[in-house]
C-alpha cells in the first residue's frame, strides 16, 4: 500500500503525549534496524499512530530513495495471505514481503485469535530481523493486551521498544486546531480555538471533528462562530470529517512500454545491473519483467529510477485490481493477468466486468427527494449540510451523520441525498437500513458468499446507512462495517449514516467505530416548530379532493409534535376519517375527529368520530355502583 503523502514528520504535531513516541520514530527512520527493532506504537483510536508510521516510512525513503518501503493494515495483509493461499501464490506473497527494506503494519490488534496469520508474521519477523530490516507496528493496545497470540510471537512484538501516544493536552489540541484551521483556510475569531480547545475531547479525531463542526456551521449558517458558541456547537456528542485522496494508477506506463518494445540495443553496465536486479526481484514474485529485459537492451540509459517506481506501479496496481477482481469473482484470484505490467488495460477490462455482474446495492427510494422534504428551522442546517455533500461527494463531511429520534424525518433526508447523488452522476448508491446491512451479512455468511458481498458495496459509489443503532451487538457486522468504512473513505467515496444520537453517544458501538463516526459532520433533526408543522400539514393535505383552509392549518400548526412523524400521522388520520365518511376536512371536523367534541350525525349524539374510542357520560358514577348481597 502507498504511503499516503499527508502524512509527514513536518505534519506531526508533538506534544507531551507523544514526544517519545515521535522521537524513537525519528531514530528509526535515521538508522533502520540499528537501535529498536521493532519499534511497537500504541495508543487509543485517533490519536495519530497510523499518521506515525507513515511519517516514518517517508523519511526513511527521503534518506534513502531505493529503500523498499513497505506499509500495510493487518487486515489488508491477511486478505493478501488468504488470496495468495486461494491462488496458489504463497510463495511469492512471502518472497514480496521478505524483499522489503522496511516493514510498517498497522492495527496489530487484530492477530487475536488469527491462529494461520500469527504463524506466518513470526516467520516473516524472524526472516526481517535476521538481514536487520526495521519493522515498525501499531496497535491500540500493547502488545501483552493483545488477546489469544502466541508467546513466540508475543515474545517478538515486545523485543524491541514499546511506546504509547496518549491524548494531547491543552497546548498541544491548541496547536493542532491552528494547523488544521490554515490547512483548511478557516479563520474564526480569537479566542474560538482556545475554548474548542479546553473541550475534553478523548482523540484528536474528535477534536478535528469539534473544528469542522465549527467550520460547517460558520459556512452553512452564513454566521460567525463566537467563542460563546463552541461549547453548544461541538461539546461531546457532535462533531465531523477527514477528506481522503484515492489511489492513482500509472498513466505513462503504456506509453513506456511502446517506446521501448521495438528498440533492441548493446547493454550499459553502469544502469543495466540496476534494472536487472529489479527484474530479479519481481520475476522472483512471479512477476512478468520482459518490458525491463526490453529496456535493457536499448542503446542509451533511459530514465532508470522513473521506470522502475513506474514498474512498481503497475504491478501495485494489477495487485489491487487482483483483490478487487477475486472479491466479485473467486475464480480470478491467481489468474496470471495480474501477474503482468504489460497488460494493465486488460486487466482492468476484466475487472470491471466482474464487478458490473454483481448485484448493484439496494438503491435509494425514488419518492424520497429534496423535493418533497419539509424545510424549516429544526432541520435547516441538516438540509445544508445535505446540500453540501451532495455539492461535493466525498471532498467535505466524510461521513456526514445524521441524528434525531424516529419519525424526525432522518430515513427521508437519506434517501434525497442518495437520489440526489445517483442523480448528479455516482454510480452504485447504496442506501439501506443497517438491519438489513446485517441481515445480508449472515445471509452471505450461511451461503458461502462474503467476498462478493463485500466486493457489492466495496465497489458503490457512495454509502448511506440508514439507523445505525441497529448493529448494536453485532460484532461480525461491526467489524465488517469497519474495514468498508475504511476502504470507501481511503477511495474518497462519500458516507452518510442516520442514528437515534450523535455518534459518541452510541455506547454500545465498538469505540473504534464512534471514533470514526465522530470525525465526520454530526447534524440533528429537532421537533418541528408551528411554521413547519404547518407546511407538513399543508404538503399532506393539500392534495387529493380536500381543500384545507389556512384556519385549518393554522389549527393543526398549534397542535404540538413531538417529531415530523407524528406530524404525519395526523394528517394521514384526518385524510382517512375524511375518505371514510365523505366529509371535508374543516376546524369542526378537526375537533371532533382530534379532540372527542360532541357533533350531532343524523340524529344521534357521537362524543367521539372514531366509535373504537366512544365513551358514554354517567352522570353519577357513585349512585349507579352495584352491591352483591350474597
Amino acid at each position: 500500500m502507498k504511503l499516503d503523502p499527508r502524512f509527514r514528520f513536518d505534519s506531526f504535531v508533538v506534544g507531551s503525549s507523544n514526544r517519545l513516541a515521535v522521537a524513537a520514530a525519528k531514530a528509526v527512520a535515521d538508522a533502520p534496524g540499528v537501535l529498536y527493532n521493532p519499534l511497537f506504537v500504541y495508543g487509543a483510536s485517533g490519536l495519530g499512530k497510523t499518521h506515525l508510521l507513515h511519517a516514518v516510512g517517508h523519511a526513511a525513503r527521503d534518506r534513502r530513495p531505493t529503500l523498499s518501503v513497505e506499509y500495510v493494515a493487518l487486515d489488508t495483509y491477511m486478505d493478501e495471505l488468504h488470496h495468495a493461499l486461494q491462488g496458489g501464490r504463497l510463495e511469492p506473497f512471502k518472497q514480496r514481503y521478505e524483499a522489503c527494506g522496511f516493514l510498517l503494519l498497522d492495527d496489530v490488534q487484530f492477530l487475536t485469535g488469527r491462529t494461520e496469520v500469527q504463524a506466518e508474521l513470526l516467520r516473516l519477523f524472524t526472516a526481517l530481523q535476521a538481514r536487520g530490516t526495521q519493522i515498525v507496528l501499531a496497535s491500540d493496545r500493547a502488545p501483552d493486551e493483545i488477546a489469544d497470540v502466541a508467546d513466540r510471537l508475543l515474545a517478538k512484538l515486545a523485543g524491541g521498544l514499546t511506546v504509547d501516544v496518549g491524548t494531547p493536552d491543552y497546548e498541544t489540541r491548541i496547536a493542532i486546531l491552528q494547523k488544521l484551521s490554515r490547512e483548511r483556510e478557516a479563520r474564526f475569531r480569537d479566542g474560538v480555538l482556545e475554548e474548542l480547545a479546553r473541550i475534553d475531547f478523548s482523540n484528536i479525531r474528535e477534536l478535528q471533528g469539534g473544528l469542522n463542526r465549527l467550520i460547517a456551521h460558520q459556512g452553512l449558517a452564513d454566521g460567525e462562530v463566537t467563542p460563546r458558541d463552541v461549547r453548544t456547537l461541538c461539546a461531546p456528542g457532535s462533531t465531523p470529517v477527514a477528506p481522503a485522496g484515492g489511489r492513482v494508477a500509472p498513466g505513462d506506463f503504456a506509453a513506456y512500454v511502446r517506446d521501448v518494445s521495438t528498440a533492441v540495443a548493446e547493454t550499459i553496465p553502469a544502469w543495466k545491473v540496476r534494472l536487472g536486479e529489479v527484474a530479479a526481484r519481481w520475476r522472483a514474485e512471479g512477476v512478468q519483467v520482459a518490458v525491463l529485459e526490453r529496456a535493457m537492451q536499448l542503446p542509451e540509459a533511459p530514465d532508470v529510477e522513473g521506470l522502475v517506481s513506474t514498474f512498481a506501479a503497475a504491478v501495485e496496481y494489477l495487485r489491487e485490481l487482483e483483490r478487487q477482481g477475486s472479491a466479485a469473482d473467486p475464480a480470478l484470484a491467481g489468474h496470471p493477468i495480474f501477474l503482468d505490467p504489460e497488460r494493465v488495460k486488460e486487466a482492468h477490462a476484466l475487472v470491471q466486468q466482474a464487478v458490473a455482474d454483481i448485484e448493484p446495492p439496494p438503491a435509494p427510494d425514488a419518492e424520497r427527494t429534496f423535493a418533497n422534504f419539509v424545510e424549516g428551522e429544526p432541520n435547516r442546517m441538516a438540509l445544508r449540510a445535505a446540500h453540501a455533500v451532495v455539492a461535493r461527494p466525498g471532498a467535505q463531511f466524510v461521513p456526514l451523520v445524521v441524528a434525531g429520534p424516529s419519525g424526525s424525518g432522518r430515513s427521508h433526508l437519506l434517501h434525497a441525498i442518495g437520489n440526489a447523488l445517483a442523480q448528479g452522476g455516482v454510480p452504485n448508491v447504496a442506501c439501506l437500513p443497517a438491519a438489513r446491512f446485517a441481515e445480508e451479512l449472515i445471509t452471505a455468511l450461511r451461503e458461502g458468499s462474503v467476498e462478493q458481498w463485500r466486493a457489492r458495496y466495496r465497489n458503490a459509489g457512495a454509502l448511506l446507512l440508514d439507523d445505525i443503532d441497529a448493529i448494536a451487538g453485532k460484532e461480525r457486522t461491526q467489524d465488517e462495517l469497519y474495514h468498508l468504512f475504511n476502504a470507501l473513505q481511503g477511495a474518497g467515496r462519500q458516507i452518510v449514516l442516520t442514528a437515534s444520537r450523535a455518534p459518541l453517544e452510541l455506547t454500545a458501538l465498538e469505540e473504534r467505530l464512534r471514533s470514526r463516526f465522530a470525525q465526520g459532520l454530526v447534524v440533528e433533526l429537532h421537533a418541528p416548530d408551528r411554521a413547519m408543522r404547518r407546511a407538513l400539514h399543508a404538503q399532506h393535505l393539500g392534495g387529493g379532493p380536500w381543500k384545507v383552509g389556512d384556519d385549518v392549518l393554522d389549527l393543526l400548526a398549534d397542535r404540538p409534535a413531538r417529531n415530523a412523524g407524528d406530524v404525519i400521522a395526523v394528517a394521514r388520520r384526518l385524510r382517512e376519517a375524511a375518505a371514510r365518511d365523505n366529509l371535508a376536512i374543516t376546524a369542526g371536523f378537526v375537533a371532533v375527529e382530534l379532540d372527542g367534541a360532541t357533533v350531532r350525525r343524523g340524529g344521534a349524539t357521537h362524543l367521539m368520530a372514531d366509535p373504537e374510542r366512544f365513551v358514554q357520560k354517567w352522570s353519577d358514577f357513585a349512585n349507579r355502583l352495584m352491591e352483591d348481597d350474597a
